[in-house]
């Protein structure tokens, strides 16, 4: 009986082995693999360096990373439908050049207020558009959002014939470099406000729960009385939107903008939501 006990043990002790390598190795292969492999990079740069767990760097990380993050926020959403969205760029660069040129007193002179409202609104419509494309063309996001892309890389340049606009209202540029209480600055204090109300609403509203829905099937959810096109619609509109946004967050850093900015943010703002543990299949 004792024999028999002890070659079970040693029997279960390799599968169990194994049940466990292939958990760890699921892990790492689903949506949790590039936070965990992002939580190692800094915890071994924190063991090598004596500069990077610092209070000045993570401050430094923080702004350098606002921009990205606000774009991250409209992109989750749109990933989270099943979407994507390549005009994330293309829309920053014309929402600042907008700005930019509704504002200056070079050019419209209408103020900042009249700037930020103008170009949010026609970065809303970009995504409105592409949203459109989606549901009444039935493009696929691919498609449709790469062409929003040209074309809206394509306004940029046309406003000032490709010239960058200089020279913003020191309030303006003071948003991302003053820090309040010591540490944090207007933008970055935006982008964490937005984060926290967009977690809200995907966890706690029957809308935002709607969103997996529809990345999970699209024709259940609609099935399932969700009206998938109105929200594919506002989905990729809010996208824009806050593309626009972080737009005018980084007009304010640079205190200039110009028509090639955003070149490759598209990519950079994707690889941002997998990390946090979007998967690219929706829901």
């Amino acid at each position: 009986m004792a024999l028999s006990n002890g070659a079970s043990e040693l029997k279960a002790g390799p599968g169990a082995q194994a049940a466990a390598g292939a958990k760890l190795s699921a892990l790492f292969a689903g949506t949790m693999g590039p936070l965990i492999g992002l939580v190692l990079l800094c915890l071994a740069l924190s063991l090598t360096t004596d500069t990077f767990l610092t209070v000045r760097n993570i401050l430094n990380v923080l702004d350098q990373v606002t921009v990205l993050g606000i774009m991250a926020i409209g992109m989750t959403l749109v990933i989270l439908i099943g979407g994507i969205d390549l005009s994330v760029g293309s829309v920053l660069a014309l929402a600042a050049m907008v700005m930019g040129f509704v504002a200056h007193p070079d050019h419209l002179n209408l103020g900042m207020p009249a700037g930020i409202v103008t170009a949010l609104v026609v970065a809303g419509l970009c995504g409105l558009v592409s949203g459109l494309l989606v549901t009444v063309t039935k493009l696929p996001p691919f498609i449709a959002t790469l062409a929003m892309m040209s074309v809206a890389r394509g306004l940029a340049n046309m406003i000032t014939d490709g010239s960058q606009i200089i020279g913003f209202p020191d309030w303006f540029t003071s948003l991302s470099i003053i820090r309040h209480f010591g540490f944090l600055s207007v933008t970055v204090g935006l982008m964490i406000v937005l984060a926290i109300i967009f977690a809200i609403f995907l966890n706690y509203r029957a809308t935002g729960r709607s969103l997996y829905a529809i990345g999970g099937s699209a024709e259940v959810a609609r099935l399932s009385g969700i009206p998938v096109n109105s929200l594919t619609n506002w989905v990729y509109a809010i996208c824009g939107v806050l593309a626009g946004l972080a737009g005018i967050v980084l007009a304010a850093r640079l205190d200039s903008v110009q028509p090639s900015s955003g070149f490759g943010y598209e990519l950079d703002t994707i690889a941002a939501v997998v990390i946090g543990g979007a998967s690219l299949s929706g829901g």
